[in-house]
């Protein structure tokens, strides 16, 4: 296999489709594979410059009179918890927190697809099927994990939420997660990112990288609300929100 390095790294622009965020825009993105022995260094290089895994694969908006998609990362050690933040832990303190190989399984795959169905209906994740899924968990060359949060006290110890996360040398990038669509007064996605502010406190670690976020979009607006929060500007790499 050969081994990538940041000078012989071939970056690919993809033709335009339509902006999943943004009506009425065309969206493109600059890619490239990762693979070898240095995909780790090079995975860490990228994200520093605003790119984002998706399996084998990392990618960058380059969207031609655009820029709303910004790569945004919470400062964990200055994170606050407000008090809406201390009612989402409280609610759900009830919850076991285990940290697994990435290996997939039918029963995260049953959550995911109810996920899906409940909060993407008509999306193309909504046809994947469990190899898919599969792919999409275990192609990694990149030291990532599963967390699985389960209902601690139920009788058969109920996955209730999954997040598939990327281990960076200064912290924790959550790829994808997805949770019990039923348990919407728990907050759970909102817990999942507190969680990971409290995983990466406990490991001495610096950020919790949440992707991409468009300040337009909506369903983007959750993410502005974990202050401080850093948002990577190209040249002018990572600057505080205002």
């Amino acid at each position: 296999m050969t081994d990538q390095t940041p000078e012989t790294t071939q970056l690919f622009l993809t033709a335009a489709m339509p902006c999943p965020y943004l009506p009425g825009k065309q969206e493109r993105k600059l890619f490239t594979h990762l693979s070898g022995r240095r995909a780790s260094s090079l995975h860490h290089l990228l994200s520093e410059n605003g790119f984002r895994r998706s399996q084998n694969l990392i990618y960058r908006p380059a969207c031609e009179g655009c820029n709303a998609c910004q790569s945004v990362r919470i400062v964990a050690n200055d994170f606050v918890a407000s008090g809406r933040f201390r009612r989402v832990l409280r609610h759900n303190d009830d919850l076991s927190v285990e940290v697994r190989p990435t290996t997939a399984t039918s029963e995260q795959y049953e959550l995911f697809k109810r996920y899906l169905e409940s909060r993407h209906a008509g999306g193309g994740m909504n046809q994947m099927s469990f190899v898919d899924y599969e792919y999409m968990v275990e192609d990694t060359p990149v030291q990532s994990v599963l967390v699985e949060y389960r209902l601690r006290d139920h009788p058969d110890q109920t996955l209730v939420a999954v997040a598939l996360t990327d281990v960076m040398p200064d912290g924790l990038s959550m790829v994808y997660s997805f949770y019990d669509p039923d348990l919407a007064a728990r907050s759970l996605g909102t817990y999942l990112i507190l969680d990971h502010i409290a995983q990466v406190r406990s490991a001495a670690l610096d950020y919790v990288y949440l992707g991409y976020w468009v300040k337009e979009s909506p369903k983007m607006a959750y993410k502005a609300l974990f202050r401080p929060l850093e948002v990577q500007r190209g040249t002018l790499g990572w600057c505080p929100l205002d």
